[in-house]
């Protein structure tokens, strides 16, 4: 299922997917998918007053962003930051990675997103206190963390 061409386009001829809930929405041109691959590439646009995704980082994905056009705020640890055509965004795996985008300006915010892949992936969500497992690209499971159970909970005495 991974790649076998080179591939080279400009997001145009390829079929948005969208999204929306809430305060969230977002525009996906996706270039290279997440399963089979080593890393994932799409084009993005989210629209102004929006944020694409909530704040949350990943355990084993680095996600780096260019933005192309517009301008937004991302949410880190270390407080908010502008963003703007022209600058790169390296969000490294764990809670240093924690990021939120959003579309604070007038215009659509794009940029091109190009992630490591990592199977499982788990996603944690520091906001509303819960986690996910993402299996081979697709959402299987999201739980709230104060829903976990000890190791052995549940589990028969051997013998």
């Amino acid at each position: 299922m991974g790649i076998d061409r080179t591939i080279v386009t400009d997001g145009s001829d390829l079929a948005p997917e969208h999204q929306e809930a809430g305060a969230f929405e977002y525009r996906k041109r996706l270039v290279v998918p997440r399963a089979g691959n080593q890393a994932t590439v799409a084009f993005m646009e989210i629209p102004p007053g929006r944020s694409g995704y909530p704040y949350h980082w990943h355990e084993g994905v680095t996600e780096v962003y260019v933005i192309l056009a517009g301008s937004g705020t991302l949410r880190t640890p270390e407080g908010d930051r502008r963003v703007e055509a022209g600058d790169v965004v390296v969000l490294p795996p764990g809670l240093a990675g924690a990021h939120r985008l959003t579309n604070d300006g007038t215009e659509v915010l794009r940029y091109v997103d190009v992630d490591t892949t990592s199977d499982p992936d788990v996603t944690h969500y520091p906001d509303s206190g819960k986690a996910g497992l993402i299996l081979g690209g697709v959402a299987v499971a999201f739980h709230r963390d104060g829903d976990a159970v000890p190791y052995y909970d549940g589990e028969p005495d051997a013998g």
